[in-house]
């Protein structure tokens, strides 16, 4: 168990060579994530800020998108994103996230391995 408050939140900057930074909450330790869960996060993007364009390998990567609006980068294809969508990224593909609202666009993000 984890309480608001309690965990991890790291501020990272340019990442996948997106604009501006993120604020990554981390929702259980890597313990509790176990083997196979490299990531389970709460993400915020400012706006204008991104996640760039990666790939996925050997594991997927899915965004719950919990507040905001923005663009998913869907392999190069631009989907608009509100809350309430979810979005996978399977193995091999490749994705980003850009807010291109007013407000921080949140959103879950869980990245699990093969």
């Amino acid at each position: 168990m984890t309480k608001a408050g309690e965990r991890e939140v790291v501020k990272a900057e340019h990442v996948n060579g997106g604009a501006g930074f993120i604020v990554r909450e981390a929702l259980l330790s890597a313990e509790e994530r176990g083997e196979y869960c490299r990531m389970f996060s709460k993400i915020t993007l400012p706006s204008n800020c991104e996640i760039g364009h990666h790939e996925h390998h050997g594991e997927t990567e899915t965004y719950y998108i919990l507040s905001g609006t923005g663009m998913y980068d869907d392999n190069g294809k631009a989907i608009p994103a509100e809350a309430g969508d979810v979005f996978f990224c399977k193995d091999g593909d490749g994705h980003g996230m850009k807010n291109t609202g007013t407000e921080d666009l949140t959103f879950v993000a869980l990245i699990l391995k093969k």
